[in-house]
């Protein structure tokens, strides 16, 4: 009877408690619940581990996208509409593209490093990962994947998918991730949303994707003008839209596990700071963490790295915010373990780690297909601009990038001053050359060469393809191809853009050699108006023979000196100029392009013959045509197998390479 009374009494209160106790919708960590404490009542550690099968009110999304469609505007146009700004005066300050704070972004206009940044929208923090558009930076977004659990797929209007777009995709497809497709810049007049939609479509097809990844959400946006709606010519006020389609359509994390020995998250980004040291970024998979919590760095096959955490932080807006712990769901950032790499695990090291999880797999990318050599400056003019010049400065910055670089690998050579560089394309390796002539070095760098590969099963030596797009007027058309066609291109298809401009579409598959230098002579072929997008394909059996690079020669500097007006008044008639007077130049330094193949010695240094007669000419002057100002890029682009390329703060310098002469005077 005692037992009835009791288990009645149990019903009373369960349903008593039910009637006025709301059923937890969603479980929030400790972290979480820092963060949205003025949200509502976060959920106790009990509640959150009996029901540690639903997810966390967060949600993970990379933006993804082709370069140029608009992903950091739209990203720009979310922050602005998430009250990150204290009010429009720090929104001003902030800028346009306020993801994009490198110096060389903002200058070149694309993104080159993903970056983190959370806002809160209806008590739902969002995680978003901003990610470059360059199929050179593609390590960038395979490493961020990993911290995702969906993706916006940006598409432009008018162009629909392009050779980025289907990479990217294919990556996240392949994760079986939701894909949510945003068509940005819907206010174009050019405008074709549905022929954009169904390309997509098609896209995903071709890569494999399953029922419900097809099953996609499309929003329709204008991240310029900050307005979204689920129909195109339906569109909202604001972003209000493309939020709520965030929170309904991308999975939120799942949990399996909160307890602190299960701890497991992949390290998928390294910062710095300077109080702090080396920061780690990596997504909770599983458990808790603890600020000042005893913890090991793992990976398959490595010894096992041991430390505590001395800070822990969440991303909060622009920033990040300390915080005591964070649980399964999360992206954090940690200091105290100084030799904290990409790719390695965290883990629990209490009670020695005897019961910690297993180290996740570390992350994959694609192999680098380009190679240079980056060396110390050894021109008659080296080590009067720059701060660090030695073999060792160099090395040991070299090295520091592989810390967060995951596409790049440097390798020692035979010289002792120089190493080589690889990375996924040109740009990929201009981009770090940049960043180190900024930071003061002085370097020798050597022309780009592919990475050859032997084909095990064969036995044949393999080369890189790339898969090229060229939109440019039906005009040039005949002039791209013929550019193709010279350095070994092959044709796959050719047609009229459907989005009434007039413009062509050409598709080559070309060797990764043919396109070393093609793009700015396809730029001076095309007038400037040809829009060259390209991706890496695959490795194919090597094409015989050499790949024609440039048809002309190189005008050089006759000997050491100051080039004068009057020398550059002889040479200029041989070509084009790099140089201007005033400028020192050594012997053999290239200071023009010669108008025929071949290279030519010109005396840029000779000074007029003075007299006491008076000259009947001496009234007649001759014009000196301006200089071209070459870039880094440019100047990467130009030079050729025997030539290197001298990198100081201010100057970018292009000789023969006196190694090969040599060896050519001894033959």
């Amino acid at each position: 009877m005692a037992f009835r009374l009791i288990a009645t009494l149990v019903l009373l209160v369960a349903s008593f408690t039910s009637a006025f106790v709301a059923p937890s919708r969603s479980l929030i960590s400790p972290l979480a619940s820092s963060c949205r404490a003025s949200f509502g009542r976060p959920l106790s550690m009990a509640e959150a581990v009996a029901d540690a099968t639903t997810a966390v009110d967060i949600r993970n999304i990379a933006v993804i996208a082709h370069v140029d469609h608009g992903k950091t505007t739209l990203v720009d146009a979310l922050i602005r509409q998430s009250n990150v700004f204290r009010d429009e005066a720090q929104a001003s300050e902030a800028g346009e593209r306020v993801m994009d704070s490198e110096d060389q972004e903002r200058e070149r206009g694309i993104t080159i490093l993903a970056k983190n940044l959370a806002v809160m929208r209806d008590g739902v923090k969002i995680n978003i990962m901003d990610t470059p558009g360059h199929a050179d930076f593609g390590g960038e977004v395979e490493r961020v994947l990993n911290m995702c659990d969906g993706v916006l797929l940006v598409v432009d209007s008018v162009e629909g998918p392009k050779p980025q777009t289907r990479f990217v995709l294919d990556k996240a497809l392949k994760r079986g991730m939701k894909v949510l497709v945003v068509v940005n810049k819907i206010d174009r007049p050019a405008a074709r949303p549905d022929y954009v939609v169904d390309k997509v479509f098609d896209l995903m097809m071709e890569l494999g994707a399953s029922d419900d990844q097809i099953d996609f959400t499309t929003v329709f946006a204008s991240g310029l003008q900050g307005i979204a709606g689920m129909e195109p010519d339906a569109l909202a006020q604001d972003m209000t839209p493309l939020f709520e389609a965030v929170k309904e359509c991308i999975d939120p994390p799942k949990i399996e596990s909160l307890n602190s020995e299960d701890l497991q998250c992949l390290v998928s980004n390294i910062d710095y700071d300077n109080f702090k040291g080396k920061m780690g970024i990596a997504r909770i998979t599983k458990g808790t963490v603890k600020n000042g919590q005893a913890v090991a760095l793992v990976r398959p096959g490595a010894a096992k790295k041991t430390g505590r955490l001395s800070s822990l932080f969440v991303f909060d807006n622009l920033g990040k915010k300390e915080v005591e712990s964070a649980s399964a769901g999360e992206i954090i950032m940690f200091s105290g373990l100084d030799n904290v790499e990409i790719g390695d695990t965290l883990v629990t090291n209490e009670g020695g780690g005897q019961n910690a999880a297993e180290p996740l797999p570390p992350i994959a990318v694609e192999q680098p297909t380009v190679r240079m050599t980056i060396g110390v400056n050894k021109s008659p003019l080296a080590g009067r601009e720059g701060k660090f010049l030695t073999s060792r400065m160099i090395r040991d910055r070299l090295f520091k990038e592989l810390d967060r670089n995951v596409a790049l690998k440097v390798e020692e050579t035979d010289s002792a001053d120089k190493y080589a560089v690889s990375g996924r394309g040109q740009l990929h390796l201009t981009v770090l050359i940049e960043t180190m002539r900024r930071e003061g070095f002085e370097l020798e760098v050597g022309p780009p060469v592919v990475i050859y590969k032997k084909n095990e099963e064969t036995g044949q030596e393999e080369e890189p393809f790339e898969m090229v797009e060229v939109r440019v007027p039906e005009e040039y058309s005949g002039a791209v191809i013929d550019l193709f066609n010279t350095r070994n291109g092959e044709l796959q298809d050719m047609g009229i853009d459907d989005g009434g401009e007039g413009m062509s579409v050409i598709k080559y598959l070309i060797p990764t050699r043919g396109m070393l230098g093609l793009r700015s002579e396809m730029l001076t072929a095309t007038r400037g108006t040809a829009i060259i997008d390209a991706v890496f394909d695959s490795y194919r059996e090597k094409i015989k023979g050499e790949i024609q690079s440039r048809d002309k020669g190189s005008l050089l500097a006759f000997e050491d000196g100051v080039i004068t007006s009057f020398g550059l008044e002889n040479a200029q008639d041989r070509g084009k100029l790099f140089v201007k007077a005033g400028e020192e130049t050594y012997k053999n330094m290239i200071v023009g392009i010669h108008q025929r193949p071949g290279d030519l010695a010109v005396n840029v240094c000779k000074t007029k013959q003075l007299t006491n007669m008076r000259s009947a000419t001496k009234g007649i002057t001759v014009g000196i045509t301006a200089p071209i100002d070459m870039s880094l890029d440019a100047c990467v682009e130009y030079i050729a197998a025997d030539e290197i390329l001298e990198v100081t703060p201010t100057k970018f310098r292009m000789a023969k390479n006196p190694e090969m002469l040599g060896k050519k005077g001894k033959k």
